[in-house]
């Protein structure tokens, strides 16, 4: 009977420990990315959509700057999880490769910026560690990692694209297709 009891309340500690994280999410992160997301669209407002549109155009027309400046500007300034919000401004057939490149930026950064994703810095931290008890500097570590990401991320980013426009062409859409769609969604 005593192991049954203690399973209960172990069952029941976790439960409780699972309800913590949710209410620590609800309150900090959910609200946070609503008045992001509304100071964004604000800003954009303030600013003009059509100029906003046409400068990111200009910016996201170079594949260097779509998958490899934009998704590291993003996690720099708006860090995990919000730095998805600078899709916005993509084509929508460059988004997946956006989102795919943003979301392979935040683990090569940890070692050079920790406020990117600090959730995960215990995956850097082991590998640090690790590398102290050799007593070895860091630096190189943090750099390469970082140099190492950001032609990962352009890889993955130009490869997404790519599976995304050829399945797109397999199934007759075109990207002017989506462009259309997308203004029929906003005009409802």
């Amino acid at each position: 009977m005593d192991a049954i009891v203690k399973f209960v309340e172990g069952f029941f500690a976790l439960i409780s420990k699972g309800a913590e994280v949710f209410v620590s999410i609800a309150g900090g992160i959910i609200p946070s990315l609503l008045i992001l997301m509304t100071i964004v669209n604000f800003i954009i407002r303030l600013i003009g959509q059509d100029k906003v549109e046409k400068a990111a155009e200009k910016l996201t027309g170079n594949i260097i700057a779509r998958y490899m400046v934009l998704p590291f500007l993003a996690a720099f300034i708006l860090t995990n999880p919000l730095l998805t919000i600078f899709g916005k401004f993509l084509k929508e057939y460059q988004k997946p490769g956006y989102v795919d490149a943003a979301e392979s930026i935040l683990h090569p950064t940890l070692g050079l910026f920790p406020h990117i994703n600090p959730g995960e810095i215990f995956v850097y931290m082991g590998i640090a560690i690790g590398i102290e008890q050799l007593e070895l500097s860091l630096a190189p570590l943090a750099i390469r990692a970082f140099l190492a990401g950001l032609v990962v991320i352009l890889i993955r980013g130009t490869i997404t694209e790519r599976i995304m426009l050829f399945n797109m062409k397999r199934n007759g859409i075109t990207p002017k297709d989506l462009e259309i769609e997308k203004q029929k969604i906003k005009a409802t």
